[in-house]
């Protein structure tokens, strides 16, 4: 290594030891479950050349995530089995490292491992139950595994992946297995169904268009709602307990998620959002935050280093 290269190297070694504590719960190695993935006897739900390896890969699954858990904080009843039946105030990045878990086995796993995650999501959720009050005040009940959050959930996840990526990277690339007409997009959309399929949504969207439409109809129906529970949520995600290195990047990435948020869910969160002539300003930052994050981790993370282990193994690539 060149002396300019060990000097960079020595610089960013704090940051790689803070992100990969943040994101994987250790300072060094690889956690044995990403390892793992490289075994199995099939090819997975999703191809090297899929939209959804596309769109989980990089850094872009960071933004993604801030904008996913400000999504579904709008849905009072998802809202309500998160505060009632989860630590995340208190122990936040252990939720964030089984979030990360369940993503990455689902996206580069072999079939049997992302069935087998999705199994221990819905069998962890099964005591998750409760009453709610509704966005027009009527008394409800709720379960997590209930086909109705479990599909509001779904369809928060997959527009914040997707327009993280397309508002940081830019358009989605069409994967060589795309429907005649489908965009990249539509190809995300219909390819991650498989995940909500798994997940007990009856009937996921399968489209850029029937997502949109998806969203729009909860809000429609008055099923989303703002209030002093969401904004504990809000102010959790404004200011979290991660590392001091780490907040300045945070802070640029949020700053950009809010603006990518239309005016009715920035409404409700009750944030406020740059004019839209500035909004290219707040993405060029949330960028670069990404870009820092990038060269302090991995540019090919570890569970997708180890699913194309197994798709060599297996004769696929």
């Amino acid at each position: 290594m060149s002396f300019l290269g060990d000097v960079a190297a020595r610089a960013i070694h704090p940051l790689r030891v803070r992100l990969r504590h943040t994101f994987a719960g250790q300072t060094e190695g690889v956690p044995a479950w990403e390892d793992a993935l490289d075994r199995g006897d099939d090819a997975g739900y999703f191809a090297p050349t899929s939209a959804t390896w596309h769109v989980h890969g990089g850094m872009t699954p960071i933004a993604a995530g801030i904008k996913a858990l400000l999504l579904q904080a709008l849905h009072p009843g998802a809202l309500a089995g998160v505060a009632e039946h989860s630590d995340y105030r208190a122990d936040p990045l252990a939720r964030l490292a089984g979030t990360i878990r369940w993503i990455f086995t689902v996206t580069y796993g072999d079939t049997a491992a992302a069935q087998q995650a999705c199994a221990y999501v819905r069998r962890r959720h099964e005591p998750v139950t409760g009453t709610y009050a509704s966005a027009t005040g009527e008394s409800l009940e709720y379960s997590a595994n209930d086909a109705t959050l479990a599909h509001w959930v779904h369809c928060a996840f997959a527009e914040a992946f997707l327009t993280a990526y397309q508002d940081f990277r830019g358009p989605i690339p069409l994967p060589p297995d795309a429907l005649p007409g489908e965009s990249g997009a539509d190809a995300y959309v219909r390819e991650w169904s498989v995940a909500g399929t798994m997940m007990g949504v009856a009937s996921p969207p399968r489209s850029r268009a029937e997502l949109t439409a998806a969203l729009l109809q909860y809000d429609d129906d008055a099923q989303l709602s703002g209030g002093p529970r969401v904004r504990e949520v809000v102010h959790f995600l404004q200011q979290p307990p991660l590392d001091p290195m780490l907040l300045p990047g945070y802070r640029l990435l949020f700053l950009a998620v809010v603006n990518s948020l239309t005016p009715r869910q920035a409404e409700l969160l009750e944030l406020r959002q740059w004019p839209a002539f500035l909004r290219p300003v707040s993405n060029g930052l949330a960028r670069f935050a990404l870009a820092v994050v990038q060269v302090a981790l991995q540019k090919v993370g570890p569970s997708e280093l180890a699913a194309r282990r197994r798709l060599r193994r297996l004769g696929v690539l």
